[in-house]
């Protein structure tokens, strides 16, 4: 399968980031990694390969980018002010500059992108699809983390309630935003084996459901770790489901 690489010094996030693309045409898919991992951690654990089906069948183009707020917190400071800022200035770079680079990509101005990933990784795929439904359809969370004070230090502000799905679907009154986001699926999907937290996505199907946004939780057995074949499992059969039927 044919594999590119491209990197770019973001304007937003005040140094170079770095995307990778698998595949020629297809729905576009955007994976994010796990906590502090560039954009090539999917395929140093095959993912692509677990994917080739759908790649080569055109189903999907793969994006993935590096993790770039959970460098910042292992190499620099993460203090909860300081880790919601970069985590906003991620959102701003994902939205006004790697969503048009896809966009550009595809050669279509409106193509609209499943976000996925595992772990810290879902993290990113909830909040970007919470955030900005106007530009992603679907997201599929892997084994997801989504209360990030366990890594932070400090007392929560307000620019962690804007960075954290938990804290902020609650409180969404725009209308707007509220309907779009009713238009589109959030599937959170975890194992019960080793490092897994059950609780966790349990807790964002409540809050998601709450205010009407449609998701699902599929409970995988024991014998499911929190883990790389675990999502490499997960995530065929998920994009398979999603996806227009070849």
């Amino acid at each position: 399968m044919s594999k590119e690489t491209t990197s770019w010094h973001s304007e937003r996030l005040h140094k170079e980031v770095s995307v990778v693309r698998w595949g020629e045409v297809g729905t576009p898919v955007l994976f994010f990694p796990t906590a502090a991992a560039d954009s090539e951690e999917c395929e140093r654990f095959h993912m692509p390969d677990a994917l080739s089906g759908l790649l080569e069948a055109g189903r999907i183009k793969l994006y993935s980018v590096d993790s770039v707020a959970g460098q910042a917190w292992l190499t620099e400071d993460n203090s909860i002010p300081s880790a919601a800022r970069i985590q906003n200035r991620f959102d701003a770079f994902l939205y006004h500059e790697l969503v048009p680079a896809i966009r550009t990509d595809c050669k279509s101005d409106d193509a609209e992108i499943i976000v996925t990933g595992p772990s810290i990784g879902a993290f990113n795929a909830l909040a970007a699809i919470c955030r900005h439904p106007d530009v992603f359809r679907a997201a599929i969370c892997m084994s997801g983390t989504y209360d990030l004070s366990k890594f932070l230090k400090g007392e929560a502000n307000q620019e962690y309630f804007e960075s954290s799905p938990l804290h902020f679907v609650p409180h969404i009154q725009d209308d707007g935003w509220l309907n779009t986001l009713r238009e589109r699926f959030v599937l959170l999907a975890h194992g019960t084996g080793r490092w897994e937290e059950p609780a966790q996505s349990w807790r964002v199907a409540d809050i998601l459901g709450a205010k009407g946004i449609p998701n699902r939780v599929d409970e995988w057995e024991k014998t499911w770790d929190h883990d790389w074949p675990t999502w490499r499992k997960m995530l065929p059969q998920y994009l398979d489901e999603l996806l227009p039927k070849a």
